[in-house]
């Protein structure tokens, strides 16, 4: 049986720079054993996050980025906050680095199988979902779901990850895709305000609607309400959360909610599991 604190050696592949201030990049590792590869890629389900490290700077905990039909690659995207993503920033292709995972509970894809999808993202918190709904706009999973609706607020739109995949989708038939900033900008032709506001505006139906919600803590607490005005029942609400992870594999304590831990029975939980734990988040 294998370590589940021992990581896999990987490599990075491809890096790209998402944003204008440069404080978001995508890592794209590749494998190097075609065992952890194969391992990866039968346990991996969108949603899910995974331990980067890097000998002599640590080890943090970053949802996954990619879709599984997309390579032979994970994809991570990282934002330049403290010592160990400063560490990744300064990395290069063909640098080493190791990766625990697939770890935490996805999304219940098929759980959702016939239902509407509302995607709520804002911000780098975008990631897990941009990996989700990739898997499902692929030809081989899109007819197993009904209508798809993308909601995705940025303070600014230099702050908007995965820009050519993004405009791709504002030109298909298969999904609707809503954008906002929050101040007017010259040529911006979508959205102006906060992704709670625009929701409210929108005013999706909730009948066979699923709404999933990934973002900064103010914009989940802000957006949550909207949700149940809107008459979402809370079991159809689902958010992920992010939490002090440092285990990953719930020995360690450090994300417990009550008798929860995030990086063990989450990252994803509903709304209603969320009502019946302690306010702690």
């Amino acid at each position: 049986m294998k370590n589940c604190y021992e990581p896999f050696p990987m490599h990075i592949e491809r890096i790209v720079i998402e944003t204008t201030d440069t404080t978001l990049k995508s890592f794209e590792l590749t494998f190097d054993r075609e065992a952890d590869r194969k391992d990866f890629f039968v346990k991996y389900n969108p949603g899910q996050f995974c331990q980067l490290s890097i000998f002599g700077k640590g080890e943090a905990p970053i949802g996954i980025a990619s879709a599984a039909w997309e390579g032979d690659f994970v994809r991570f995207t990282v934002q330049k906050l403290g010592k160990f993503t400063s560490a990744i920033h300064a990395m290069h292709v063909g640098d080493p680095i190791g990766m625990r995972g697939p770890l935490g509970n996805g999304f219940p894809l098929d759980k959702w199988k016939g239902m509407n999808i509302l995607v709520i993202g804002g911000g780098c918190a975008f990631s897990t979902l941009y990996a989700m709904t990739k898997h499902i706009l692929h030809p081989s999973h899109r007819a197993d779901y009904a209508e798809i609706t993308a909601l995705y607020g940025t303070r600014n739109s230099g702050l908007c990850l995965y820009k050519p995949v993004i405009e791709e989708w504002h030109n298909r038939n298969d999904i609707v895709v809503h954008q906002a900033i929050d101040v007017p900008e010259d040529n911006w032709k979508y959205h102006i305000g906060f992704v709670p506001a625009v929701l409210e505006e929108m005013a999706p139906k909730p009948d066979n609607t699923v709404a999933v919600l990934c973002g900064p803590p103010v914009m989940t607490k802000f957006t949550l309400p909207i949700l149940t005005k809107l008459a979402f029942p809370p079991e159809r609400i689902y958010t992920s959360l992010e939490k002090r992870m440092k285990c990953g594999v719930g020995h360690c304590g450090r994300c417990n909610i009550g008798h929860k831990y995030v990086c063990k029975d989450g990252p994803v939980f509903t709304l209603k599991e969320l009502q019946e734990l302690p306010n702690e988040i």
